[in-house]
């Protein structure tokens, strides 16, 4: 591995050098002229930087991902090939603009025009997606076009005129693509293959390395070393509070890390595999995954953040952690001497931190066979989409003959820890499924936990929502039954 990042960007080779190892992919652009990549809030949540990536796909070869280069280090994509708003046009001919770019300039979606780039590219991705056409022209409504465009593609990007209206008409006016679309036609070829990187400037390096095993004996050697996914922590950290770190190991590309798998016992899902690349690989199967990822920040960050990174930050507030307990999910961890299986009750310790040892990692997460049938997420947030929990509650029940056989509650942002409600859980567990039942449960679930008060929320308001999200699990389960 020579010290060496190379970046294929619109056509062209950019080299990272001599730039430091944490330099983002954003910041890597715009010192090579490429501005029209803009810096808004440098946390992932504007969309103003989005580029896209060529990933592997589904349908075909390659998909065209669109994702924040604020977070991502531009030597996570050492060997990648990167599209700007820049290079979108480059399939046109000479003078014209893209479709996308077209639609929003003529429906005066671009208006002061900070985060049009930004924009077109989230948009660029939805218009190459390769199933979009297929949608039927007749089910549409406010968040999905005639011709099959999903406006949750949007949801990471914040137009500052406060013009949505013009946006979303551009979305719903851009057609299929055309066959001598340059961009169109890459999607039938291999993306680029991840590549060993060993990159070091000065006292810093950052480093990918081919294998599991391979990372595994670095991480023993370098137990202080900072391991990155999809980077949308760490890239805040980086951005917002000056970290660096001596040493990043990433771990994004390991493909014993990206595997989907389901056996006549779990689900197992591998921890570096996107939340993007879980939804559409689960397809429905997991109902409680399938209600979490919309609710999970935004598609641009889906499109990078994993769940072994979200459990590896082991936030109080991360969303997938409550999920995962209702449904009794354990993580797989590895280390240079072998793996272990943890119930994911019983790995986190304290605030932010886990029985994971130095040296280990998050190979996978297993969900346990059969599925509870009664299954919700709840997240009491201030935006419906693209926000931080103020209350995640997730339910996985067994209910049978009118009777709840099994209750599993997922609770995030009441503790120092995601936690288990084990106290409502017992109190519903052998009952009646009644109004009853559920009203004096939901008493229960108001105590549960350590709540505190912060700027997101109340204690007192976090505590009566949890009962009245067991009130609202009753409510759309008897609407259900008597649907």
């Amino acid at each position: 591995m020579a010290n060496h990042v190379q970046l294929t960007v619109n056509g062209a080779d950019i080299p990272l050098a001599p730039a430091p190892p944490h330099t983002t992919a954003l910041d890597l652009l715009r010192e090579r002229g490429l501005t029209g990549t803009k810096e808004g809030c440098a946390e992932g949540e504007c969309g103003a930087c989005s580029v896209l990536v060529a990933r592997p796909g589904t349908d075909r070869p390659t998909d065209w991902v669109a994702v924040n280069a604020c977070l991502i280090p531009a030597a996570a994509l050492d060997g990648q090939e990167i599209v700007t708003a820049e290079g979108l046009a480059a399939g046109a001919a000479d003078g014209e603009l893209h479709p996308v770019q077209e639609e929003m300039a003529v429906r005066g979606g671009s208006q002061c025009g900070y985060c049009t780039p930004g924009f077109v590219c989230s948009m660029a991705a939805e218009y190459y997606r390769p199933d979009r056409c297929a949608h039927p022209a007749g089910d549409t409504g406010a968040e999905h076009g005639p011709n099959g465009f999903d406006l949750h593609a949007l949801s990471g990007n914040l137009c500052r005129c406060t013009g949505y209206r013009p946006i979303r008409d551009a979305a719903f006016a851009v057609g299929a693509p055309g066959e001598d679309d340059t961009l169109a036609r890459r999607r039938d070829e291999a993306p680029p293959a991840p590549v060993a990187t060993s990159y070091t400037q000065g006292e810093r390096t950052f480093v990918r390395k081919d294998t599991l095993a391979d990372t595994l004996r670095l991480l023993r050697e370098r137990p202080d070393a900072t391991v990155v996914a999809g980077s949308t922590d760490w890239g805040v950290e980086v951005n917002i509070r000056s970290r660096r770190a001596d040493c990043v190991i990433a771990v994004d590309r390991l493909p014993e890390l990206r595997e989907l798998r389901t056996g006549s016992g779990h689900v197992e899902i591998g921890a570096a595999l996107t939340l993007s690349e879980i939804e559409r690989g689960l397809a429905g199967s997991v109902p409680l995954l399938a209600d979490l990822f919309p609710q999970f920040a935004s598609r641009l960050i889906r499109n990078c953040a994993t769940l072994g990174g979200n459990l590896g930050t082991g936030s109080p507030i991360g969303d997938s952690p409550p999920a995962l307990l209702a449904l009794e999910a354990s993580v797989v961890l590895a280390g240079a001497d072998g793996e272990r299986v943890v119930p994911l009750a019983e790995y986190f310790t304290g605030y932010r931190q886990s029985v994971r040892r130095p040296g280990e990692l998050i190979r996978a997460v297993r969900v346990p066979l059969p599925l509870s049938p009664v299954t919700a997420f709840h997240k009491i947030a201030k935006r419906r989409f693209d926000d931080i929990s103020s209350v995640a509650v997730a339910f996985a029940l067994d209910v049978r003959d009118g009777t709840v056989r099994k209750a599993r509650i997922g609770l995030g942002g009441v503790a120092a820890t995601p936690i288990r409600a084990l106290a409502t859980e017992a109190a519903l567990e052998g009952e009646p499924w009644t109004e009853a039942t559920v009203e004096a449960a939901a008493r229960v679930l108001r105590g549960e936990g350590t709540p505190m008060s912060d700027h997101r929320a109340s204690a007192l308001y976090r505590s009566a929502m949890l009962g009245q999200s067991l009130k609202k699990l009753y409510a759309q389960t008897t609407a259900e039954v008597s649907a």
